[in-house]
């Protein structure tokens, strides 16, 4: 019988690297459009998919017991298993989300991170075994071969995986078809596992049949995993800004995006307020400014025959949805631009005689960068003299709770910094009406004038918006409540808060039970695994930051965050090439490259201080490249001060993943909403000063 080369499980390994990024990404996506593009869950997927791969390291020991139990047909059939549970994986996020919880409702924090740990378990656990058990095959073949080697083999997987899917499946496939053309190297390489004699047989056949008939059953069954409990899907679209789809119940049609109804053509009220509140206080209607929209809004924007309307929506594949199935209404003077709202501010030299903002709560970082002091100011500068913004978050009947009263009065500081004059309308939604010019609340009066006829609002207004529910809002304000800043967002913190709040629940316990997990893990490591725990929670905060970053200034991460991931991949092939080159200057690499990274981290915090969304995408995408190539380069060089034993190679794979696994968490659900983008940065810049201190104390001269 011929034994199988290394070669071949090395190209396995590779191909494993591979499907595993593309199911990672088509995960994120997915999870993102169930719960509403939660930038918090990439956090909480990331987490998770960490802790249960160090988890499945750490199995991969236990279960071979011995490297010689480790064979190529087990390796085969374990990656006929992996590309079955990346289908299972998806098609479980989608018909489990209505079958826990209720349809269309909010979820809790704890809720949250127990779907997505329970969903993701099996790939990731089986992920996180495959890498050790694949050295273990290989060792078998040539056993002196180095961990390192598989390290590198699994990141230009990684790489290529990631490209693949952020260059072109993310633009032309759906979520199963990505799945499928990823997972074809994977499936045509654990073939060659098997040796040649034995491949025609029944069992790898079978094996190799049924992996591609899941693949391919993914795809066959993509719009009915899809399928509304009630009505039909009208449309489906996988943009690259998020997932589009449109439901029908008899006459009515709703826009969902990120798996939350936006659009509707059933809310004429809603479309009378944002559009009369605003228009009602100008004295000119000659260019107006949509940011997003409502559905029916064109209607009531047509009664002021403003001479243009710049439309700004970002998805072009939005507004051709919204057109097609008569949520907006195109009418003269109508231009759609297909831009980010802030990018369109900062660059366009347009004067607007008002800007209307129609966009959801600030509960996202995307969403949150539309109520920030930088917006605000852009959009006065915008503005004719004269000119209105205009705005609402969501409103209160008789009782306004703790965290929204600090919400309102956040954002009626941070707009009072831009503005002169603020007025706050009650209801349903708190309308801001912002100007340097006096402002009315006697809506109707003003329509009167302007001869502008309305159904809700000339109805209902003075009964709903009377004096003294302004009067009565006005003094809930706390004018000492700090204002919301890009890189310190305070209602990010005040909607996180309110998150936990809703379901009389608190991230403290969470956050405890991590904390004595992490504190056992510290004190039962070696140096070499401290200084990896340090690299790979270095690695993932930063990358982390680079995200959140990225979505505060740029808007689009649903369509960046494959890009993002791929660079920080990317660097890490060249840093393990460089750490094996210079592997016999074992301490002296590790200082260098823990200088490097406290240099990169203190180069971005001063640029991200300094020029904010001046900076170009190419800035955090060089800098996020920079950060992993320190950080693979230190792998094998403590790979190789700790024996690169099958044991030490198990642990510090598992070290990296669980530094991983706490970067995330700590970045993104501590740090970042509590403290902010520079001072979470500041933060990760001291635990590598602790590792250098580490490295020098520890190995002495």
């Amino acid at each position: 019988m011929k034994k199988i080369s290394d070669r071949t499980v090395i190209h396995v390994i590779t191909a494993t690297g591979i499907a595993s990024v593309a199911t990672q990404l088509v995960t994120i996506r997915e999870l993102l459009a169930q719960f509403q593009g939660n930038e918090f869950v990439i956090a909480l997927i990331l987490f998770n998919w960490l802790i249960l791969g160090g988890a499945g390291t750490l199995l991969s020991r236990i279960f071979t017991g011995h490297s010689r139990l480790a064979t190529p047909e087990k390796l085969a059939w374990i990656s006929f298993t992996l590309l079955c549970l990346s289908v299972f994986q998806v098609m479980a996020i989608r018909e489990l989300r209505d079958v826990f919880f209720a349809q269309g409702a909010s979820v809790g924090f704890y809720p949250t991170l127990v779907y997505c740990f329970c969903t993701i378990a099996p790939y990731s656990l089986v992920i996180g075994f495959v890498l050790p058990y694949s050295l273990f095959v290989i060792r078998n073949i040539i056993p002196s071969c180095p961990g390192a080697r598989v390290y590198i083999a699994d990141n230009i997987g990684d790489i290529a995986g990631g490209a693949l899917f952020s260059f072109l499946l993310v633009h032309l496939t759906t979520p199963f078809q990505s799945l499928l053309l990823a997972g074809l190297p994977l499936l045509i390489t654990a073939c060659l596992l098997f040796p040649s004699e034995t491949r025609c047989r029944p069992k790898p056949v079978l094996g190799a049949g049924l992996t591609l008939a899941v693949l391919l059953s993914g795809v066959l069954l993509e719009y009915r995993t899809l399928a509304p409990l009630q009505g039909k899907l009208a449309f489906y679209r996988e943009s690259c800004y998020g997932r589009i789809e449109v439901h029908q119940d008899r006459e009515q049609f709703t826009l969902f995006l990120e798996g939350k109804p936006v659009y509707s053509n059933n809310n004429p009220a809603l479309a009378e307020e944002t559009i009369h509140y605003t228009m009602a206080q100008t004295e000119q209607t000659r260019h107006i400014l949509l940011i997003s929209a409502h559905s029916g809004i064109m209607k009531e924007l047509e009664k002021y025959s403003p001479d243009k309307i710049d439309y700004l929506e970002i998805d072009p594949d939005v507004t051709s949805a919204l057109f097609r199935f008569g949520l907006l209404k195109k009418i003269n003077g109508l231009h759609i631009i297909n831009q980010d709202g802030r990018a369109w501010l900062m660059n366009s030299k347009n004067v607007y005689d008002a800007i209307i903002v129609s966009l959801p709560e600030p509960e996202t970082f995307q969403l949150n960068r539309f109520f920030t002091d930088r917006f605000f100011k852009l959009a006065k500068q915008r503005l004719s003299p004269g000119g209105v913004l205009g705005f609402s978050v969501k409103g209160f009947e008789n009782y306004l709770p703790e965290p929204q009263r600090q919400k309102i009065s956040s954002l009626f500081n941070t707009a009072a910094e831009s503005f002169r004059h603020i007025i706050m309308l009650p209801g349903g939604n708190i309308f801001f009406l912002c100007s340097d010019t006096l402002i009315t609340a006697d809506i109707p009066a003003r329509l009167n004038e302007k001869k502008i006829q309305t159904n809700y609002i000339s109805s209902f207004y003075y009964g709903n918006v009377t004096t003294e529910r302004i009067a009565s809002l006005n003094e809930l304000v706390d004018r000492d409540q700090p204002i919301n800043q890009d890189l310190s967002p305070s209602l990010i913190r005040l909607m996180f808060s309110q998150w936990f709040l809703k379901f009389s629940s608190s991230p403290a316990g969470f956050a405890a039970i991590l904390v004595v997990i992490f504190l056992i893990y510290l004190l039962r490591i070696t140096k070499e695994e401290f200084v990896l725990f340090s690299t790979g929670c270095m690695n993932m905060g930063a990358e982390i930051l680079v995200i959140f970053a990225f979505q505060i200034f740029f808007g689009y991460i649903y369509l960046q965050i494959g890009l993002i991931i791929t660079i920080f991949l990317a660097g890490l092939l060249p840093g393990a090439w460089l750490g094996e080159t210079f592997i016999q200057k074992k301490r002296g690499t590790l200082v260098i490259t823990d200088i490097m990274l406290i240099i990169v981290t203190g180069f971005f915090i001063a640029a991200v201080y300094s020029f904010g969304d001046r900076l170009p995408v190419f800035f955090y995408l060089f800098t996020g490249f920079l950060f992993s190539i320190a950080c693979g380069c230190q792998f094998p060089v403590a790979l190789h001060l700790s024996g690169d034993s099958d044991n030490a190679a198990v642990r510090m794979f598992s070290a990296d993943l669980v530094g991983a696994a706490f970067g995330t968490i700590a970045a993104s659900l501590v740090l970042i909403p509590f403290v902010g983008i520079i001072w979470t940065a500041v933060i990760l810049l001291c635990l590598k000063i602790i590792s250098l201190l580490v490295i020098i104390l520890g190995y002495g001269k």
